[in-house]
């Protein structure tokens, strides 16, 4: 997909093939098709970041509980979106002994417990001992500093996604 194509795609095309870049939340999409025309990647995402930072924060917090969590439930029964599920093999999420399983599932425990959303890290550039000293070191935040770290890190996500679907300009 060229920036092209996508500058001429209608809202409801527009939304089909960028919504899926911010984890079940195609309102992002939705709110920024109207800055078209884009003239790089970089712009489309900044531009979709804009419109997750001046979110109330009822929907910021929807973005975030979105995520599934790593090594979840949903991970382990196969049930992620395709882009989820190749993120977190990247990470080699999908290759865990049973101990490794139950840490990630304490963690999440822990983390769930104390913020009231899922721990978001960007898998694709981390493997699981980096997102698990994550946990230990994010585990320490207030509140507030942990929402503006994942919506950091969904940002992160986000960005590689958008490379996944479009094509650089020369």
């Amino acid at each position: 997909m060229t920036l092209a194509e996508l500058n001429s795609f209608s809202r409801a095309d527009f939304v089909r093939l960028i919504g899926p870049v911010f984890e079940h939340s195609p309102w992002i999409a939705e709110v920024t098709w109207a800055k078209r025309p884009f003239t790089s990647i970089d712009e489309v995402h900044r531009a979709l970041c804009q419109a997750v930072q001046d979110a109330v924060s009822e929907k910021q917090l929807a973005l975030i509980r979105a995520h599934p969590d790593l090594v979840g439930r949903l991970a382990l029964a196969g049930a992620l979106t395709n882009e989820s599920t190749k993120e977190q093999a990247s990470a080699g999420l999908d290759r865990l002994t049973a101990d490794e399983i139950a840490l990630f599932e304490s963690n999440n425990t822990a983390y769930q417990q104390k913020f009231g959303f899922p721990f978001v890290i960007c898998a694709r550039l981390n493997k699981k001992e980096a997102i698990l000293a994550g946990f230990r070191t994010r585990l320490g935040n207030s509140q507030e500093q942990e929402i503006k770290t994942a919506l950091e890190e969904i940002g992160k996500i986000a960005y590689l996604r958008l490379q996944d679907i479009i094509q650089p300009t020369a």
